[in-house]
């Protein structure tokens, strides 16, 4: 299970949990896929549910090469993601939220 405290999510890849995690390299790699758009641009379509299944997979993606898996984007378009895009997108916006805010409780 994922440390909120250390921004980590978990997600279940093909069978086997994940931990994900938004390191510095990753927000990098990730801003870098963005093609010109910034972080914040990103953030304000979760925040107000205008995301698509792309930035779903670009911050999965980002989140689990941050974690440590080897994995680049064409591996991940076979992948099965236990709970389908909903918990993919859930997960997504967790690992945004977890990266810049600390966890509450």
């Amino acid at each position: 299970m994922g440390n909120p405290w250390a921004g980590e999510v978990s997600l279940v890849v093909d069978g086997a949990e994940r931990v994900m995690k938004l390191t510095l390299g990753a927000l990098a790699e990730l801003e870098a896929g963005l093609g010109g758009e910034s972080l914040v641009d990103l953030v304000g379509r979760f925040e107000t549910g205008a995301f698509s299944t792309r930035d779903v997979l670009a911050v999965i993606l980002a989140g689990l090469r941050g974690g440590g898996w080897q994995g680049g984007p064409r591996a991940l378009l076979t992948v099965e993601i236990e709970g389908g895009l909903t918990a993919a997108a859930r997960a997504a916006a967790q690992l945004l939220v977890r990266a810049f805010a600390l966890p509450e409780g």
